[in-house]
């Protein structure tokens, strides 16, 4: 009984947030005008103007910079922690990587904006806040899940395929790149798709420094707004159809995180039939 009180409770909380949206959202993006909304390259809410096809430009470049940089490593990483490591330096790095897990979105924005964007600005063109700047963080940011879950999905792999490919006379980085990495997947394709939903939703580290212009970018050294950061930057003094054109961006949103985890659990179900 509690455990299904706990399901239905979590349903609620889900169809609420739907409703909430759905509600407030969709009715200011009828009044802009669906292909004006989302099609519209100019956001000018002092003039009545609300076009997000920059932001959503934004999300999509930003969060594939981040997959450009934290998936190799974070893949490598997990392979290395699987299945090269000793066990002295699994328990050291372990907790590492536990503890990237736990740091809060703004405490990595002030590492980027201290770091990053000084690093950005004296080797490239622009002033470092930028779509770079935000891939990378992001890049770093996604580390934890792509690591833990395809850390885990290559350790789910029996220990027979290994053996397996070592008697055929493999080579051990051979067994693991060749046979084991291949029969986990599904479990590293599950990684990367949460990775995905968490730079698509990240907001505070993003709003610090990817310099929140309303553009599409013409270069990775450029400025850009996410989804995200269009909403938390301007819904404190929002009213009327500019709040409504704010909440239909997170409807926009919503759909996309949707869609992504439409996605994970069709990976999901693929790697369980195999």
């Amino acid at each position: 009984m509690v455990f299904a009180l706990a399901a239905a409770l979590s349903i609620l909380a889900v169809g609420l947030i739907c409703v909430f949206l759905f509600a407030n959202g969709v009715p200011a993006m009828v009044e802009i005008g669906i292909p004006d909304f989302l099609l519209g390259t100019t956001w000018r809410p002092a003039n009545d103007i609300y076009g997000i096809f920059p932001m959503i430009i934004g999300s999509i470049y930003v969060t594939a910079g981040a997959l450009i940089f934290g998936v190799p490593a974070g893949l490598l990483t997990a392979i290395f922690l699987s299945r090269f490591a000793s066990a002295k330096v699994a328990a050291f790095l372990k907790p590492g990587v536990e503890l990237l897990a736990g740091i809060p979105s703004v405490v990595y924005g002030f590492f980027g904006l201290m770091i990053i964007v000084p690093f950005i600005r004296l080797n490239a063109p622009g002033n470092g806040l930028s779509l770079l700047a935000a891939s990378i963080l992001l890049g770093i940011m996604i580390l934890p899940t792509v690591i833990t879950v395809s850390k885990n999905a290559l350790d789910a792999v029996p220990q027979s395929y290994y053996e397996g490919a070592l008697a055929l006379g493999a080579t051990h980085e051979r067994s693991v790149l060749r046979v084991l990495v291949p029969a986990a997947i599904s479990g590293i394709m599950a990684g990367v798709v949460l990775g995905i939903g968490r730079a698509i939703g990240e907001t505070m580290a993003v709003v610090m420094v990817a310099g929140n212009q309303p553009i599409i970018p013409a270069s990775i050294f450029d400025g850009v707004r996410t989804m995200t950061a269009n909403i938390v930057l301007e819904m404190g003094y929002a009213a009327d159809l500019h709040r409504g054109a704010l909440i239909a961006t997170g409807v926009v949103l919503f759909v996309f995180v949707m869609l992504i985890s439409l996605l994970f659990g069709a990976i999901k179900k693929r790697g369980a039939l195999r």
